[in-house]
């Protein structure tokens, strides 16, 4: 059936082009039924047990492992970048984990958009609330810095049953899954900002709001500056730095983990003294160490399927140029000439 749009079709009738229009809308509708599917599939799983969750996504990182290769290696080029000190078997062990990890994070993102996280508060401890209260009763926003680990959505849902906070996000390119991201999230946090919105972060925090945002991806040169993370030139975004000048604002460290028990730590800094420095390669370098620490502590709950050294200073080539399958392919086809 058609749907009615403008004062003619109010009346009962339909132009050619009008026709058209809801034609194009109707291919889009069958266009992304597939995610239509995704999303109740992953509605349905936001009630299964914290237990049955995590098998699932267990099951499911080594099935992605297995089948997801150009992925597989970008996990294996960035462990063997930052954990050189590991051996073969145990870098390979790391990424196994990391794609279990990632599975788990499926249900826990399903979990965190479709279903009240209060039943998940007597789960979930917090440590460090008062060093977010210190920064708040300064009167200037808080910028609450993160990264991507493993339980990003489902960590942000926990936190927003101890205290309120705006939440700057990336909008996803397919309608359906952002309408659902977005619904997920609006329910949850006082203020929902897309990434490019500056002047929607900038009247957070100077409307006094604690903002997250995790900045630690690589989106290219602009606005970023090359700074170490695990010992490699990475290029860092200075959102951080320029979002704590804005309005004077302290800057606090949100990280976030699965327990092996089914519970869930998330851990608040106290407030980075001296940051912003003036400086912002310094202050990049500064961020980096902090999650870095955090990091280290579980490793397989980063997310190292992000290709994070993609940009490379002048002239230095990409370290994830080359695929190990791919180099296989060809020395066989060498070899049957």
């Amino acid at each position: 059936m058609l749907a009615k749009h403008s004062f003619g079709a109010a009346r009962g009738l339909y132009t050619p082009a009008m026709v058209k229009q809801n034609l194009a809308q109707s291919r889009l509708a069958l266009r992304y039924w597939p995610t239509w599917l995704g999303i109740a599939l992953a509605h349905a799983s936001a009630y299964l047990p914290i237990g049955a969750q995590r098998a699932l996504g267990r099951t499911m990182g080594a099935l992605l492992h297995r089948t997801l290769r150009s992925r597989r290696h970008i996990a294996e080029v960035n462990v063997t970048l930052c954990f050189p000190e590991l051996s073969a078997e145990q870098r390979d062990v790391l990424v196994r984990g990391i794609f279990q990890s990632t599975g788990i994070s499926v249900f826990e993102t399903a979990r965190a958009f479709f279903r009240d996280p209060e039943g998940l508060r007597t789960r979930t401890s917090v440590e460090g609330i008062e060093h977010l209260d210190a920064a708040r009763r300064l009167g200037r926003g808080v910028v609450l810095a993160g990264a991507h680990f493993a339980t990003l959505d489902l960590a942000g849902a926990l936190l927003s049953l101890f205290t309120d906070f705006d939440v700057i996000y990336r909008p996803n390119d397919n309608p359906v899954i952002e309408r659902a991201m977005r619904q997920g999230r609006a329910r949850l946090y006082e203020c929902v900002i897309a990434r490019d919105d500056l002047k929607g972060a900038i009247t957070s925090l100077k409307s006094g709001h604690t903002l997250w945002y995790a900045a630690d991806q690589d989106y290219g040169a602009k606005h970023s500056v090359f700074a170490p993370f695990f010992g490699n030139a990475a290029a860092t975004i200075t959102m951080t730095t320029r979002l704590a000048r804005i309005n004077g604002s302290p800057v606090v460290f949100y990280s976030h983990f699965r327990e092996p028990d089914g519970r869930f730590r998330l851990k608040l800094s106290p407030m980075l003294e001296g940051y912003p420095s003036g400086d912002e390669v310094a202050d990049a370098a500064r961020m980096n160490r902090v999650i870095e620490t955090e990091v280290r502590s579980r490793p397989d709950q980063y997310f190292w399927l992000h290709r994070r050294f993609k940009t490379r200073p002048s002239g230095e080539p990409s370290p994830y140029r080359a695929q190990p399958h791919k180099h296989r392919r060809a020395r066989q086809r060498n070899t049957e000439r």
